[in-house]
């Protein structure tokens, strides 16, 4: 039997209707006390991509070995519509995440927000818009290799690693970001200067890939701010390695590890919606 079951749906967003995915268990929890709900953003340079990518990315274990309903977004991508449609999308998810929470059998004190790369970085964008709008309360996040910084820094600039890098990383930026003159920090996470009150967090990286540096800062800038945070980082791994080799041995040491944070986040951390 099928371990889990997929709906697709389309949700009022700003200005228009986007498509989401909802992954759910076969056999729901009879108790659903820890049933975490996870938006699961994909990544693609903010430019490309799609919710479909779950299939052969993190989220889908979720919910196939812990139980755990997982919502893809379809968001806007930068070629069609830049800063802040993506975002604006993401938060239409969380959103209706937080309202279909008994329908889908989550528990709405557990709200979790994941995704690699761009995901990574909408993650960490739609935590800091949620805190400063008093919107939806994430109890966890977990931004894998995420892009936040659209300023190089010592491991994106001259980067000639595979898959992702220095040119690629430019590109990407100046479309996302297009018509902006300051940059906010739900646009480049990294800008932030107030990291209080974000949801803990579990993120990995690789130490040649353009994110490296971006990602040890973000979670240093938590720790400082008391967040629970914590990072590892997988040497000579270029970026979105695990995605690329799921069937080698270090790759699935972090897959293991990504999994084991998951469970123990599902055990640890709650926060309580304010309606």
């Amino acid at each position: 039997m099928k371990r889990y079951t997929v709906e697709k749906r389309k949700i009022p967003s700003t200005g228009r209707d986007i498509k989401i995915l909802v992954f759910r268990p076969t056999v729901a929890k009879k108790d659903d006390a820890h049933t975490a709900g996870v938006l699961w953003i994909h990544g693609g340079g903010y430019a490309v991509g799609m919710a479909a990518m779950a299939y052969f990315s993190r989220p889908l274990a979720l919910v196939k070995k812990y139980g755990a309903v997982v919502v893809c977004v379809d968001y806007r991508l930068s070629v069609e519509q830049s800063y802040p449609a993506a975002l604006e999308d993401c938060h239409a998810a969380l959103c209706w995440l937080r309202d279909h929470a008994a329908e889908l059998g989550v528990n709405p004190a557990q709200l979790m927000v994941g995704g690699e790369s761009a995901g990574g970085g909408l993650t960490a964008a739609l935590c800091m818009y949620e805190r400063d709008k008093g919107g939806v309360q994430i109890a966890y996040q977990m931004p894998l290799y995420p892009m936040l910084d659209d300023r190089d820094t010592d491991s994106s600039r001259d980067n000639h690693a595979p898959v992702w890098n220095t040119k690629r990383n430019h590109a990407a930026w100046k479309l996302y970001l297009k018509g902006l003159e300051d940059i906010p920090p739900h646009a480049a996470p990294a800008r932030q200067t107030d990291y209080r009150d974000l949801p803990p967090a579990y993120t990995f990286v690789g130490d040649i890939e353009p994110f490296y540096c971006e990602t040890l800062t973000y979670i240093d800038h938590l720790r400082a701010a008391g967040v629970e945070a914590s990072v590892d980082v997988y040497p000579d791994w270029y970026h979105a390695y695990d995605m690329f080799f799921p069937f080698k041995k270090k790759a699935k040491k972090a897959i293991a590890k990504f999994e084991a944070e998951f469970v123990c986040a599902t055990e640890k951390y709650f926060r309580e919606q304010n309606n």
